[in-house]
């Protein structure tokens, strides 16, 4: 296998930006109400959980060798013509969604922008979404060695502003969160069944905070055409340094945070519905300046995490086409094809900003995490081309997680 490569440096940012959204401002907010255990369950499962789940969907792609067949016709090729166009339908449609949140969520927050920190009036909401879809869509359309370059561009700022604030926080640390914590209180939560429902919710925190699922199956495609020869290696090695640059960034950052707050702060800023930087800019006047960096910081994670998920997007959407056209739509028409359609639909739903797309993302979530944590395993010992990938504890340790995640999600939408 070849040496680690500037090319392979730009996936592993790629990845990093498809996961890590606007989301990681909520996460330590999210993960903390439950105290400090569920933050250290996030900590110990994070990179087993979202390594081996996401190498699973990405050898469940390399089962066919051609470098053209994504997720989509390599379903096909597994479960026959209907059963492919049924994967690639739920595929499409628990990506699309996500796609249109950030479309709205982007604009929403550009708005913010210029009323609470600039101090000016509201740009035309019109506009600003035409403008903000547009570019993206762009971007997006010009092929995926620009969009991951695009979104490696868009990474590193990213990431050196999320280590400069945890790097500041350091000196507002404070043993709140440790304050009650010992072996009697921890077993007397044990037997309570508010302790079991706090960390059985914290499986779909862990799970869709990590998730960059839309861009695999285009870094298999990636490895299947540049290395031929170890095409599972080269993915698994891209896929597991992403993985830790997640971890580690993103883990320091909720960590500081929270080591800022007390249990009733986390309490706080969920009734408050405001994310983690705007809320300790309000509590220490010192760090005022973050209420300017958040919705900076939230602008950069939406824009990369969208480029990212235009990808799986239009693998998703070509897939249904060109699967509905019997082969007839395909390569360039169906990327035009695509290209409008998410346009259009994301610029409507970003001036419109209908509720109801909240709603579709939350039940997109199970479907997705069904299709990242169940289906490759199922794959793995279901066809004889995958025989190789098998492996009874990871394959289990996978299913009971992806399992665990999938009912606690759905318990969340009911």
């Amino acid at each position: 296998m070849k040496g680690f490569t500037k090319e392979d440096m730009i996936w592993v940012l790629s990845l990093f930006g498809t996961a890590i959204g606007a989301g990681v401002l909520l996460l330590p907010i999210n993960a903390g109400l439950g105290g400090l255990i569920p933050l250290f369950v996030i900590l110990i499962l994070a990179y087993p959980m979202t390594y081996l789940a996401h190498r699973g969907l990405c050898r469940f792609v390399l089962g066919s060798d051609k470098p053209s067949d994504d997720i989509t016709f390599v379903a096909e090729t597994y479960f026959g013509r209907g059963g492919g166009f049924l994967v690639t339908l739920l595929y499409f449609c628990a990506i699309l969604p996500i796609l249109l949140v950030y479309s709205a969520n982007l604009t929403t927050t550009l708005e913010q922008f210029f009323v609470n920190q600039l101090h000016l009036d509201a740009p035309n909401r019109l506009i600003s979404s035409f403008i903000i879809v547009a570019l993206l869509v762009l971007v997006s359309i010009s092929g995926s060695n620009i969009v991951t370059k695009a979104m490696s561009m868009l990474v590193f700022p990213f990431v050196l502003i999320l280590i400069a604030i945890s790097l500041f926080l350091i000196p507002h640390w404070n043993g709140a969160l440790f304050a009650h914590l010992s072996l009697d209180s921890v077993v007397a939560d044990m037997k309570g069944s508010n302790f079991w429902l706090t960390l059985w919710l914290v499986f779909p925190i862990l799970v869709f905070s990590f998730n960059h699922s839309p861009i695999i199956s285009s870094l298999a495609c990636h490895c299947k055409e540049k290395y031929p020869d170890c095409a599972e290696k080269k993915s698994s090695q891209i896929i597991s340094y992403a993985v830790i640059m997640m971890v580690v960034v993103v883990m320091f950052f909720v960590f500081s945070c929270a080591l800022c707050l007390s249990p009733q702060d986390f309490a706080n800023a969920k009734a408050e519905n405001v994310n983690i930087l705007t809320y300790i800019a309000n509590k220490y006047p010192e760090a005022t300046f973050l209420a300017y960096v958040s919705p900076i910081v939230a602008l950069i994670a939406m824009s990369k995490s969208f480029l990212g998920h235009y990808l799986g997007s239009q693998e998703g959407l070509n897939g249904v086409l060109y699967k509905a056209s019997n082969g007839k739509i395909t390569g360039k028409l169906a990327n035009t094809l695509t290209g409008i359609f998410t346009f259009l639909i994301a610029w409507y739903v970003a001036y419109k900003n209908p509720s109801v797309i909240g709603i579709i993302e939350s039940i997109g979530g199970p479907v997705l995490a069904i299709l990242l944590f169940i289906m490759p395993v199922y794959c793995i010992y279901k066809f004889d081309v995958l025989k190789k990938f098998r492996n009874p504890i990871c394959d289990g340790f996978i299913v009971i997680m992806g399992l665990i995640a999938i009912s606690a999600a759905i318990h969340g939408l009911l």
